[in-house]
């Protein structure tokens, strides 16, 4: 795209075959991104370049010593009878391997990210901005200042998990703690998927923090033309800090009414799934199907992102843009988003789920309908592109053309 601002992004992973919960969001972003006229350069921390018709690539410098590192991690769960290494749900601990593996990383990892993203930069020679996209903060520690400083280029990071990133939390099993040894006021920004968390960014030094809630691209999800299958359909992966509204939603419902068919998408759910069906992994590219072919889809958020304002995940924007008939959790802020009651449902005991379900069930036409109602919503104020020009305006970069909404 002659004469487009380029954006470099240091993404955690393009691959979506390691199943991280950000990376289908960040393909989403980043065709935003696309549509609105910016070249964009993607290199992955994780796995390999993925080529598309949205972005140019640069390799994962340091690809082999990525795997042999999560190879050595996924031995080590096992040894421990396990398939991750798991930290505590409230305020982990930064155990003393852990502070080793940091050492390690500034040693090794993170002169050789540096040297990688100062070649890029200085082959493209115009980059407007570096946008790190959820890599362990710590990792890069030093970067952003030598990338500003070589080459007066802003630096920002955008972290998609918090409030489930942040230190109190530790973040999923299958990462690291980010902002442990990190120091975010390097980043001329940290743009969070969380509004209530931005203060807890600040006091963790961020100079300015923002919020970009997250969204959906209606042209990958959008009703499709299928069969019904399943009453109540729920996908997620695993039920780390959302075991006990999964045993409300799920456990209890499907046992107090056999005659409602219940089924759960993804793995490692380690809790109470009463008599639902776990029918295993669902690819991205049938995800929309998957979720057209039930009656009723949940959204059952994490704890860490239900109890902190307005903390957004992609999942209620998924759903929406598909025209799923949503139950959900309570979730705090949900109403920034949806109007409750008329595009989406809440529910807070086993009690009230199974009013809703049977409701809905024995009223496809309403539940039809509802779930038109928050496809419209999505597509007038929820989109990427919407989110693609917010991203713009934040790092300052101008809207090249525009985009549909």
């Amino acid at each position: 795209m002659p004469g487009a601002p380029k954006i470099l992004a240091v993404a955690s992973a393009t691959d979506l075959d390691f199943r991280y919960g950000c990376t289908p969001a960040w393909w989403q972003i980043w065709k935003g991104l696309n549509e609105v006229g910016v070249d964009l350069i993607v290199t992955p921390y994780r796995g390999r370049a993925i080529e598309s018709p949205w972005w140019r690539t640069a390799p994962n410098p340091l690809y082999r010593e990525a795997e042999l590192f999560a190879g050595a991690r996924g031995f080590a769960a096992r040894l421990k009878g396990d398939t991750l290494l798991r930290r505590g749900e409230d305020n982990p601990e930064d155990t003393v391997g852990d502070k080793v593996t940091r050492e390690a990383i500034w040693r090794y990892v993170t002169p050789r990210w540096q040297r990688h993203l100062e070649r890029i930069l200085e082959r493209e020679r115009d980059v407007a901005a570096v946008i790190v996209f959820t890599v362990p903060m710590a990792h890069l520690r030093g970067i952003p200042a030598r990338l500003r400083e070589r080459f007066d280029v802003p630096v920002f990071f955008y972290d998609g998990d918090v409030p489930m990133s942040l230190p109190e939390f530790g973040g999923m099993d299958t990462g690291f703690n980010y902002y442990h040894g990190a120091d975010p006021s390097e980043y001329d920004l940290v743009i969070s998927n969380s509004e209530g968390g931005l203060d807890r960014l600040r006091e963790l030094g961020a100079r300015r923090a923002a919020a970009v809630f997250w969204a959906a691209d209606p042209e990958l999800f959008q009703p499709a033309a299928v069969e019904k299958e399943h009453d109540v359909f729920f996908y997620g992966y695993g039920d780390k800090f959302r075991r006990e509204w999964m045993q409300a939603l799920i456990g209890e419902p499907s046992r107090r009414d056999p005659e409602i068919d219940f089924a759960l998408g993804g793995k490692d759910f380690r809790g109470d799934i009463g008599n639902a069906q776990v029918i295993g992994d669902v690819p991205f590219n049938v995800f929309a199907q998957a979720i057209s072919r039930a009656r009723i889809n949940l959204n059952i958020t994490r704890r860490s992102h239900a109890t902190v304002y307005a903390s957004s995940t992609c999942r209620p924007f998924e759903l929406a843009a598909s025209g799923a008939a949503i139950v959900s959790n309570p979730h705090e802020g949900i109403e920034r988003w949806f109007d409750v009651g008329s595009e989406l449902r809440v529910v807070t005991t086993p009690d009230e789920a199974l009013a809703a379900y049977r409701e809905l069930l024995e009223d496809p036409g309403a539940a039809e309908a509802m779930g038109r109602r928050a496809r419209e919503r999505v597509l007038d104020e929820h989109t990427y592109a919407h989110r693609a020009r917010q991203i713009l305006e934040l790092v300052g970069v101008a809207t090249p053309v525009g985009a549909r909404g």
